[in-house]
């Protein structure tokens, strides 16, 4: 049994949707802090031949607040979302599959839900459903674990509630985790590393990497999107006792 758990972002790249091709169960996380300059509520994209961000306007909040807490800016549904709308047609008109990937980024920005977890989650299903991933989806919240773990062990109480015995993290977590604490309760531990094929992204600067799925989208369209989930390379990680 495979798992995986990630927060929610805004139209992740690639990379993620591999991950949760890859697991058998999904975990989400929504009882988590906001954290300011991250993926959460933005992501990149090419905006005049260069990478720029598309971001998610908020209600001004607390810092301390949680994901499942925070909700869009008030006016986003009168007035960010059709901005957004418009950058991003306005960049991506010329690509072969912008009417495809318009209507999908359209359903995303118009669900009317100003709270930021539940707006995300859509979007995060309807790219599930559009690159027809089969993997379930949980969300944290529903899960029976000590909310009050922090780091590794929170992670491996995750993997404890949903009966899982490897767990595969994003490249980003090799410095995170100690593979011995996860050994030590059965569970194996890997890192999924995206090994994407470029593909054409119209004109301007070499090949960008790691950009929003809905630059993958715009080029090649929803089924070169599907093709792509398998161009990953899995990194099994050893115990140091294993390693010795």
């Amino acid at each position: 049994m495979k798992v995986a758990i990630m927060q929610p972002y805004f139209l992740p790249y690639l990379g993620y949707w591999q991950l949760s091709h890859a697991v058998d169960i999904f975990v989400i996380y929504d009882k988590v802090e906001y954290t300011k300059k991250g993926w959460i509520n933005r992501n990149r994209i090419i905006i005049n031949r260069s990478d720029s961000y598309i971001t998610l306007p908020l209600r001004r909040a607390s810092d301390s607040l949680l994901i499942n807490q925070r909700e869009l800016a008030a006016g986003f549904f009168d007035k960010d979302a059709s901005a957004l709308l418009r950058r991003v047609e306005a960049s991506y008109q010329k690509r072969p599959f912008a009417p495809e990937a318009m209507e999908f980024l359209r359903d995303c920005l118009h669900y009317r839900n100003f709270n930021l977890f539940e707006f995300l989650m859509h979007s995060i299903r309807t790219v599930t459903e559009l690159l027809q991933i089969n993997t379930p989806i949980v969300i944290s919240s529903e899960l029976e674990f000590d909310e009050n773990l922090r780091g590794q062990e929170r992670v491996i109480a995750i993997c404890e509630a949903v009966g899982a015995n490897h767990y595969i993290n994003p490249p980003g977590g090799v410095k995170l985790y100690e593979p011995l604490s996860f050994h030590q309760k059965n569970i194996d531990l890997s890192f999924l590393q995206p090994q994407i094929n470029p593909y054409p992204q119209g004109e301007g600067p070499a090949f960008t990497e790691h950009l929003s799925i809905l630059d993958v989208l715009m080029n090649v369209g929803s089924n070169g999107a599907i093709d792509k989930l398998g161009e990953f390379k899995l990194i099994n990680s050893y115990a140091k006792s294993e390693r010795s």
